[in-house]
């Protein structure tokens, strides 16, 4: 009983525990449970999301979000889940506005950038519904609370969107419309009142300004996975400060290129993937004002 009572505490054994626990409740993998754990511990690291952007407001949005408790991130979750309309809604809530004004610019900007991403796939499921993810898969990676989970399934589609963004503005909106007349008369009530909602706004609505900030949260979601640096984020290019404001993307794979605005230049330049420091990240230059 004495060796007992004087037997040292394993560190970490009782959060152990409580990781096991919640993994087999979930039915997930260790580490998923992990980092579940993690984001609702005050004091956990920064959210992966965020960049180091100099916005302290954006940070401490970025630190709630990581807090919230398993309930309100499996609602959260469930939005993400909800093509086209709901995704959207949870992307622009994940990738808030950059308030620190930047030699870049306005960053994740746009009143209208929920209406243009659930535009975008409205287009997808017109166009490729192949792409679109399986409804029992995207049931089960909402229910376990964690952006990623459904980030996964959702990656291919994802990714399309963004690269409807790189062509002319005139052939995306017509490509817009076409979906949208076509769903409007679908089976599919849900398909048939978002396309009736999102042609509504087309038609009143000027959505041009935001289609640069919906291209920051594209390229943000999808440089997660890989680690790399989302726009906002300062790097290194020749030796050279720049702020990372676009990228390039191929079918698959990390970025192939950034977008880029070095120093004063008053014109963005597209610089390879390996050219670009990622490791000497700092905040960007701010503006006052």
């Amino acid at each position: 009983m004495t060796a007992t009572r004087n037997r040292r505490p394993v560190p970490d054994r009782a959060r152990k525990r409580a990781i096991r626990a919640l993994a087999a409740e979930l039915g997930v993998a260790y580490s998923v449970a992990a980092r579940l754990m993690a984001a609702q511990t005050p004091g956990a690291r920064p959210h992966p999301d965020a960049p180091a952007d100099g916005d302290e407001h954006r940070a401490w949005m970025f630190d709630a979000r990581a807090g919230r408790p398993f309930h309100a991130r499996v609602n959260d979750t469930r939005l993400a889940a909800d093509l086209p309309l709901g995704r959207a809604e949870h992307l622009v809530r994940r990738f808030p506005p950059l308030r620190a004004i930047t030699a870049a610019g306005p960053l994740y900007a746009g009143e209208g950038r929920e209406t243009i991403i659930a535009m975008l796939y409205a287009v997808l499921a017109h166009e490729s519904p192949t792409l679109q993810p399986h409804a029992d898969e995207l049931t089960w990676a909402a229910e376990l609370g964690e952006e990623a989970a459904v980030d996964i399934p959702c990656a291919a589609l994802d990714r399309a969107a963004r690269r409807l963004l790189d062509q002319g503005r005139w052939q995306l909106w017509a490509r817009v419309e076409a979906a949208l007349t076509a769903g409007e008369a679908d089976p599919d009530r849900r398909v048939r009142d978002a396309a009736i909602a999102l042609g509504r706004e087309l038609r009143s609505t000027s959505l041009r300004g935001s289609l640069e900030g919906v291209r920051h949260i594209l390229d943000a979601l999808l440089a997660e996975p890989f680690g790399a640096p989302a726009p906002g984020t300062r790097v290194r290019v020749d030796g050279r400060e720049a702020t990372v404001i676009g990228m390039e993307w191929g079918p698959v794979g990390p970025p192939m290129g950034f977008r880029v605005r070095l120093g004063d230049e008053p014109v963005a330049r597209v610089v390879p993937a390996g050219d670009v420091d990622a490791g000497a990240t700092a905040e960007p230059d701010l503006i006052p004002g």
